[in-house]
């Protein structure tokens, strides 16, 4: 499957990663995490070894994403979605103003 990391386009397969990570010790979990096999991986860990980029190259939500599309359990913070102001709240929040009713 073609994935776009990092502005980089890879060609993945479940296969691969799996292989990729055979023998690979999970680093301790402090974000976003993915299942492989038995084991639990920060994304981050599994995109540099997987990609061969370093981990300040891609997002972890890039990655996350990537491998829930090949099928992988991602764990981890779930970002909100951004609450759409109208154009009367963000000038007052420009403003910094309660709106007017």
């Amino acid at each position: 499957m073609r994935c776009v990391i990092a502005n980089s386009a890879f060609y993945l397969l479940k296969s691969d990663v799996l292989e990729a990570m055979k023998g690979i010790k999970p680093e301790p979990v402090s974000g976003a995490s993915v299942t492989i096999g038995r084991r639990t991986f920060p994304v981050k860990q599994v995109g540099e070894v997987v990609t061969r980029q370093d981990r300040r190259d891609f997002t972890a939500e890039d990655m996350g994403r990537a491998l829930t599309r090949l099928g992988f359990t991602c764990h981890g913070p779930v970002t909100a979605p951004e609450a759409v102001l109208t154009p009367q709240e963000t000038a007052a929040a420009l403003l910094g103003t309660a709106p007017q009713a």
